[in-house]
């Protein structure tokens, strides 16, 4: 059974073709660029040769149309027919609160997820994109929504609520909501099956830090609070995003700067973050470059984003009344040995022993990195998210027929 995985952002398209019965990737890549000069697709071959072809790509449609036109084509295909994909599962940032689940997508499912896109304009608008552009190219075809806020639908009312008006709760639905929920829901998961322990019973924290990041309290398999909200702009400092901003601030640097809403809401999210303290990158290799040269606000802007992940792991340890294990995911969560050695750094009260030798020997691949003596077992668990969205399109694809 083959599916389709397909993640659309605002100017590219990822995708990754599964064989289900072994979980193999069998084709992989992405387009870039769209609607703008030099756009391209980027793959790469089952021998794991790279390939670029670039064109004119105006927009979502045209992209999915050159992916299953290469899927299907003698040179690079791995496909005869586009009847052999048996469904389409797609990332869809933001569920509101209509989504606690993946979802079979119908005609009713597509018009709740266009009310959705006031809650996230930059994301939902080119995931619906990718379902359309599927209905009109492979019409017979089963599409599913995965959900990137669903996994967090579980948070008590406490826990997702802001202080402000009631009513505009009510009114505009405005509340956390929380991202990378698939990201957090697979590796919570796939670290009690690596450690043979019950999922249902831990207390986990999950770090899924990268370019964008956040910090998940898992209690007996269920997220109960998550550093983003409403946007992904809050909780820890990211790439170019701020994170958690004094309210206050943001008024005060509009009034200063003279911004309309626009342009403080580009300023947090493109040119904040470790960008907008380092002044020199939002790429954590050339800050550590930074670093080296001796830097100083590259140092700065790397122990700050250090420092904002280990208040929110020390913050969900009180949620959780005590930690199991903490999961580290994601670009940085994965390769980054400082950021890690950083959060765990003076922990023992709360149970954490890095093993330092082992930490640092180690990037992107599942593995203990915590001492035998730790009572919190802290782990490297590279993130899966369209294994998860592939798996949960054929669980849904199951049901209906």
């Amino acid at each position: 059974m083959k599916i389709l995985v397909l993640n659309c952002g605002s100017s590219s398209i990822k995708y990754k073709l599964f064989e289900m019965e072994s979980k193999e990737v069998v084709a992989q890549g992405g387009i870039e660029k769209i609607g703008m000069k030099g756009s391209f697709l980027k793959f790469t071959l089952s021998d794991g040769q790279k390939v670029m072809l670039e064109g004119e790509i105006l927009e979502h449609r045209a992209g999915i149309e050159y992916i299953l036109g290469v899927l299907l084509s003698e040179k690079y295909g791995c496909i005869k027919s586009l009847d052999e994909i048996h469904a389409v599962g797609h990332r869809v940032v933001h569920g509101g609160e209509r989504f606690n689940a993946s979802v079979l997508i119908t005609d009713e499912v597509i018009n709740m997820l266009n009310e959705c896109i006031e809650l996230a304009p930059l994301h939902n608008p080119p995931n619906l994109k990718g379902i359309y552009a599927i209905q009109e190219l492979m019409p017979d075809t089963p599409q599913v929504g995965v959900f990137d806020t669903a996994f967090h639908q579980t948070m008590p009312d406490y826990a997702y609520m802001y202080g402000i008006p009631y009513s505009l709760y009510e009114k505009y639905g405005i509340r956390r909501y929380g991202f990378h929920g698939t990201s957090h829901r697979y590796v919570s998961r796939r670290a009690c099956e690596f450690l043979g322990v019950p999922y249902e019973e831990q207390r986990i924290i999950t770090a899924h830090i990268g370019n964008g990041g956040s910090v998940t309290a898992i209690k007996n398999g269920k997220s109960i609070d998550t550093s983003m909200g409403m946007t992904p702009v809050e909780g820890l400092i990211m790439g170019t995003r701020s994170g958690d901003v004094d309210p206050g601030v943001i008024s005060y640097i509009m009034e200063k700067e003279h911004m309309g809403t626009k342009g403080i809401s580009t300023l947090l999210n493109k040119f904040s973050g470790v960008l907008g303290i380092s002044g020199i990158s939002s790429d954590m290799r050339e800050i550590q470059a930074g670093i080296d040269n001796g830097d100083k606000r590259a140092q700065l802007a790397m122990n700050t984003y250090n420092y904002r992940i280990r208040k929110y792991v020390g913050s969900y340890a009180a949620v959780l009344g005590g930690v199991d294990i903490l999961v580290f995911t994601g670009g940085v969560g994965e390769n980054q040995a400082i950021t890690r050695t950083d959060v765990c750094k003076n922990m023992e009260f709360m149970g954490i022993e890095l093993d330092e030798e082992l930490n640092n020997s180690v990037r992107a691949k599942e593995v203990v990195i915590s001492k035998p003596s730790s009572k919190v077992k802290v782990m490297i668990i590279p993130t899966d998210e369209e294994l998860t969205i592939a798996k949960d399109t054929v669980e849904i694809f199951r049901q209906h027929h």
